[in-house]
């Protein structure tokens, strides 16, 4: 038995599961060792063996074997990479009752499971019932604080293990770095930097990335591009986090000469999870949907694992194109990776589901969701009435303040156009919209002007509309629909001198009418159509 348990682990380190299956199918008396190695085999595939760690377990249990402390570190870890709370608690049941939870190890693994699976209540009571912790269980707790954003908690929690522990370690103070991404928080973060000046933590590498990839996302470029500088042994992730930080702030020549200067250096941007998700999301935020759903098929070609925030930019892609086959297949994605509905897929999910107009499947994704968040109950209030159900809208809207959530201007901006498609808004209330406008002391742009004259082409209120289409041109508007709008408005009233003089003003101040689109999905491919395009290959039959 020991040689065979040894071959067993030796095959399954190595990642040759078949061999380390067969072997392991061979033994007649298996014993705990014989099924652990096998299971940490498995368990260190990630989501592609976590299955096959579960099924294992439960052969193991069926046959009467008893599991050690490594079995159940093994088991937790399997069901944190595909979101298995329920086979992940029935595990811990049992480690209770064998005594093995009280291993650092396997708490550790069982707070990470807790964690990944969004259980952060289940994480903490087992992290303060256990008897000894390590560095390893504190930086767990902590990050997966920061993954939900959870700053206060991340902190509270570091504050706890400077009191406990004699002195902190580079992987805690990353995992609270990664908690840091909004600007409010930029100086916790220059305190933990000035913390790991202060203990020597910066001999890391480690610990420099974090740095930069903080001060990147809370908007702090300069002090991004300072820690950039200093850290004296880059590597491609350091690279990366900088490249990254111009990138969504927006300065795109930054990070182009800077991803230049890297390949002058000779480190090579190895395409990891990291890189691929900013590719991803640069394009979906920059509507460059079709890209994005590309891109994503090249990386699932070459057998990269997506992340949460890679499917919500898919997801978002998706929504953008209205491509509801493409967004019911990235669905199937999170749930085979074992993506929980938690934010931000949840909310992606419910939202791509509302705009391709599946107002049932976007119901079940949000009813589904352990907890929702403000953008979630805006993109669902938006897809009821933008389908034309305004009073589910105004039902969901009263339910949302009823669970205690506060709405913002966008939540009302929805409710607002509920009201206007159910024709709650009278006619003679227009005059009214106008009196507000000129009384608000908000700087509203030219936004609220708009609105009036699309609603007073609507309703036929021409004196009022050319009112309001002329306080756009007179305020420079760059839109083409006000001036599409206006001259409008001045053909139904005959004024054709005045449909002159709007187009000449368009013509000399440079707008251009954005020319129609639209599209559809043939045979899981995307056809999309433009006015005046002439580069489509079926453009003839077209």
């Amino acid at each position: 038995i020991y040689i065979a348990n040894s071959l067993v682990n030796l095959y399954a380190k190595c990642g040759n599961l078949a061999k380390a299956r067969l072997v392991f199918e061979s033994i007649t008396n298996k014993d705990d060792v014989s099924w652990t190695c096998l299971i940490n085999g498995y368990s260190q595939k990630g989501a592609a063996g976590a299955s096959v760690v579960i099924e294992l377990f439960l052969r193991m249990r069926a046959e009467n074997i008893f599991p050690n402390p490594q079995t159940f570190a093994g088991v937790f870890v399997a069901a944190s990479n595909i979101s298995n709370a329920v086979g992940g608690q029935q595990a811990h049941a049992l480690a209770i009752k064998s005594a093995s939870f009280y291993d650092v190890f396997v708490g550790t693994s069982l707070i990470n499971m807790y964690c990944k699976a969004g259980y952060f209540v289940d994480a903490r009571k087992v992290f303060d019932k256990m008897p000894e912790r390590n560095y390893v269980s504190w930086a767990t707790m902590i990050s997966g604080y920061a993954m939900q954003r959870l700053a206060g908690e991340a902190f509270g929690l570091f504050e706890l293990m400077r009191r406990e522990e004699e002195s902190e370690n580079e992987f805690v103070l990353t995992s609270l770095l990664s908690a840091l991404v909004v600007p409010q928080l930029v100086y916790s973060g220059r305190q933990i930097h000035c913390l790991a000046v202060k203990n020597g933590l910066l001999a890391f590498v480690s610990v420099w990335n974090a740095l930069v990839t903080m001060y990147g996302k809370c908007g702090c470029l300069d002090d991004a591009l300072q820690a950039f500088e200093l850290s004296g042994n880059k590597n491609s992730i350091t690279w990366s986090a900088m490249i990254t930080g111009y990138a969504q702030s927006g300065d795109s020549h930054k990070a182009l000469r800077l991803f230049s200067k890297m390949h002058l250096s000779e480190i090579k941007p190895k395409p990891d999870i990291v890189l691929w998700t900013a590719m991803i999301g640069g394009y979906a935020q920059n509507e460059e949907n079709e890209d994005a759903l590309t891109l994503y098929g090249r990386m699932q070609m070459q057998g990269i694992f997506p992340n949460e925030l890679t499917m919500a930019s898919v997801l978002k892609a998706c929504s953008s194109l209205a491509a509801l086959h493409q967004g019911r297949q990235i669905h199937a994605h999170t749930i085979k990776y074992g993506l929980s509905l938690e934010v931000p897929i949840g909310s992606a999910l419910s939202t791509m589901y509302a705009k391709c107009g599946s107002l049932t499947d976007g119901n079940l994704v949000f009813r589904r969701m352990p907890i929702r968040d403000l953008v979630t109950w805006n993109a669902m209030i938006s897809g009821l009435s933008q389908n034309g159900c305004g009073n589910e809208a105004l039902e969901l809207f009263e339910e949302m303040i009823m669970e205690g959530t506060k709405p913002d201007y966008v939540t009302f901006v929805n409710i607002l156009s509920a009201c206007s498609h159910m024709g709650l808004v009278e006619k003679g209330k227009l005059s009214d919209a106008k009196e507000f406008i000129e009384s608000a002391s908000i700087d509203h742009g030219m936004c609220l002007w708009r609105i009036l004259l699309s609603a007073c082409r609507n309703y036929r209120n021409y004196e009022l509309g050319t009112y309001a289409g002329e306080k756009l041109v007179e305020l420079g508007s760059q839109e083409s629909s006000a001036y599409v709008l206006l001259s409008s408005i001045y053909t139904a009233l005959g004024k054709l001198e005045d449909v002159e003089r709007v187009w000449k003003l368009m013509k000399l101040r440079g707008v251009v009418k954005e020319p129609g689109c639209s599209w559809i999905e043939l045979k899981s491919r995307i056809h999309v159509f433009v006015v005046g395009d002439q580069l489509h290959p079926e453009i003839g039959e077209i």
